[in-house]
């Protein structure tokens, strides 16, 4: 029993000190106090009891009066840290970042207030990135743009555009794809507009010249420097091959005409071939009435058997000058050559 009371007691002691270190970070205010940058203990224990951290707060605090940025506040960085949300896992990141870009942006004379920096940290940009941009121009590169200029000929153009941060139009800005989108448009309608594929070979930089007049970069989080035309190649002849296609379908379409002209040729000469028939079979039906009407004249004594024989006679005589003919017509064809 003497043994476990004294054991009880350290047992208590240790959990005592354990909840005042974790509730009283006295390493971090000894820190705060010893680099000019004084935290009171009351506050520090509570922003433990408000869920926050307060190393993510104190640290770039210490940093910002350390730099000479007597607008942050602790305040302010408390009221950020609370919007942001207790269970960010990277709120400390974001609170470093939103300090360092103050101090860069003030280093670098640009007009960024730390309100405005919290602004743009909460509406999800990455504020230290976009004040280095603003400080060091970066380059983006557009995909290969295919356009077709007036001689039918297909160009593709790939642009290197420099552009820098606009922080006064970063909240609410279009970002990278609709400056790649309309700097395409603008290369797009600027070959378009081009006489020949030539004028485009030997003057490239009046895509750009023509794009950059255009104010691509309104209503976006960028301001654009410059637009240099990386490469220019040639590509398909896109009208010859429009050429071939309507040439291909003129000439179905000729066909088609022709197919249904000779259809109705072939209809037509069935229907002749037809008539023809039918005249022949009443030729014949005539022709065997001849015998008939022959008799009947003999009957009645209009014809006489004189006059019978001399149109025998004028029958074979017509048959003898046709066969003369036909012999005369197989001869000569046998002498052409």
């Amino acid at each position: 029993m003497d043994l476990v009371f004294p054991f009880f007691i350290v047992i208590v002691i240790i959990l005592f000190l354990l909840i005042f270190f974790y509730y009283v970070p006295v390493r971090l205010w000894v820190e705060a106090l010893a680099s000019g940058s004084y935290v009171g203990l009351i506050r520090l224990i509570g922003m433990r009891l408000r869920g926050m951290n307060p190393t993510f707060v104190v640290r770039p605090y210490i940093s910002a009066k350390k730099a000479g940025i007597e607008q942050i506040s602790l305040d302010d960085l408390e009221s950020h840290y609370l919007a942001i949300g207790t269970r960010v896992p990277n709120v400390g990141v974001r609170l470093d970042n939103l300090v360092a870009s103050v101090i860069s942006a003030n280093r670098a004379s640009l007009n960024l207030s730390p309100t405005r920096a919290m602004s743009i940290d909460l509406a999800g940009r990455d504020v230290l990135s976009a004040v280095h941009t603003s400080v060091l121009p970066r380059i983006i590169e557009t995909p290969k743009i295919a356009a077709i200029a007036k001689d039918g000929i297909q160009v593709v153009a790939t642009a290197r555009i420099t552009v820098r941060t606009n922080l006064d139009r970063l909240v609410g800005g279009a970002g990278e794809e609709t400056i790649i989108a309309r700097v395409g448009e603008g290369i797009v309608t600027t070959i378009g507009s081009a006489n020949s594929h030539k004028n485009v070979l030997e003057n490239p930089d009046a895509i750009s010249q023509t794009v950059l007049r255009k104010g691509l970069d309104s209503g976006t989080a960028f301001e654009i420097l410059s637009i240099d035309i990386a490469d220019v190649d040639i590509g398909k002849n896109v009208g010859a091959a429009l050429q071939i296609d309507q040439a291909e379908a003129d000439k179905n379409i000729a066909q088609a005409k022709a197919e249904e002209r000779r259809a109705m040729a072939v209809a037509l000469e069935q229907e002749m071939t037809a008539r023809v028939e039918e005249f022949r079979a009443e030729v014949v039906k005539a022709e065997a009435n001849v015998p008939l009407a022959i008799a009947e004249a003999f009957r009645e004594g209009k014809l006489g058997i004189m006059d019978f024989y001399r149109l025998e006679n004028v029958k074979a005589d017509t048959s003898m000058r046709s066969s003369i003919a036909d012999d005369s017509k197989e001869t000569t064809s046998e002498k052409l050559p």
